[in-house]
């Protein structure tokens, strides 16, 4: 199994590939790297300083947990002081700052919060708990969107009646276009993520490059991968081709996992959901359809809360939308570091500013 990682972390391929990316490139050339995972390794293994002058690699809204408007978070922390009802998320939630709380907050106050894995790990607690309202907070893209939906399939089929989902799940290219489309926007190609690809299959950027035209590779994680689908971008950015790439062969193809968009197909429908940074997106969210409306918070519920309101200085939502950089916030390594964050984006292990914090620019 090794020699399916460590040769995509080889230091002579990756310098190769690094100094035919230089010989190739001759025009300035920005690369949003969708997903939060990309921004981790480029920023771990160094790759923004492989990539020669021309290149610029700037991070997008491919983090889940960045991406959940502060209100979202507001309306969690709400149904976590109702009684007798448990709030089951993943990790990277728990500190990511509302209008005046977070989760980790709201447990410390005596809320029932806890941590889990899986969609499936908090529909066993709801059948171990059954006078307890169990919620699980649905966030992800569409790589974890399937197993929220079976989460929904099986809490239906074992009729489980206190087990119910706040969906705050996106989908990719609705925020794509809309990155891409934007009046201020910088992007030129988009390196796009294995993962998600896996499940939707290419097809999904087609759009983007042909609207657009901007250039999409979907690319792996490890650092060959990585810069292995730069220098195909930057090849393609030099003959002036916009082009749809596939660079995560062993993985992705085009037409994606059928069964997992099946059951995606099944459970949910597109909806508009609010992003942060970038504001309401038609079409880029996922709720529950009606036939499962006794599975979603949102009708189970009855939550209301104040406007939202961001920290003061925080630039989260230009970071995410690629319009600045971590170092261009006054607040980055000062008033906002892991210990004390203010925004999403230094929050999540996926963030662009922990990433820039951990790593160096």
């Amino acid at each position: 199994m090794s020699r399916y990682i460590d040769e995509y972390r080889d230091t002579d391929l990756c310098l190769k590939i690094s100094e035919e990316i230089k010989k190739i490139s001759h025009k300035p050339f920005n690369i949003m790297e969708v997903c939060g995972g990309h921004t981790m390794s480029i920023r771990k293994n160094g790759i923004q300083k492989l990539v020669g002058d021309n290149i610029k690699l700037i991070s997008g809204p491919g983090c889940p947990v960045c991406v959940a408007s502060i209100g979202d978070i507001d309306k969690i922390i709400a149904l976590s002081e109702l009684n007798n009802c448990i709030i089951c998320t993943f990790g990277d939630m728990m500190r990511v700052p509302g209008t005046n709380s977070s989760l980790i907050k709201a447990k410390a106050s005596g809320s029932d919060v806890r941590i889990v894995y899986s969609a499936q790990d908090a529909v066993k607690l709801a059948k171990e708990e059954p006078a307890k309202k169990v919620v699980f907070i649905g966030i992800g893209f569409e790589t974890t969107a399937p197993t929220i939906a079976a989460a929904i399939r099986q809490a239906t089929e074992e009729r489980i009646n206190n087990f119910s989902v706040l969906s705050l799940a996106r989908t990719m290219p609705q925020a794509l276009k809309a990155v891409t489309d934007a009046k201020d926007s910088r992007i030129d190609a988009l390196l796009c993520p294995g993962h998600v690809t896996a499940i939707t299959g290419t097809g999904m950027y087609d759009p983007v490059v042909k609207k657009s035209g901007v250039s999409c590779c979907v690319s792996g994680f490890e650092p060959a991968d990585l810069l292995r689908a730069i220098y195909l971008l930057t090849e393609k950015h030099e003959m002036d081709q916009p082009a749809l790439i596939n660079a995560y062969e062993r993985v992705v193809n085009e037409e994606g996992n059928v069964k997992a968009k099946d059951v995606m197909d099944d459970v949910f429908r597109a909806a508009d959901a609010e992003w942060r940074g970038l504001g309401i997106i038609p079409d880029s969210g996922l709720k529950i359809k009606e036939k499962y409306a006794e599975y979603d918070a949102d009708k189970v519920f009855d939550i209301t809360v104040p406007p939202a309101e961001s920290f003061s200085g925080c630039i989260c939502g230009d970071i995410l939308r690629g319009a600045k950089d971590p170092a261009d916030c006054g607040l980055f390594g000062r008033e906002c570091t892991p210990e004390a964050p203010k925004g999403a984006c230094m929050v999540s292990s996926e963030g662009t500013c922990a990433a820039w914090y951990q790593y160096g620019e």
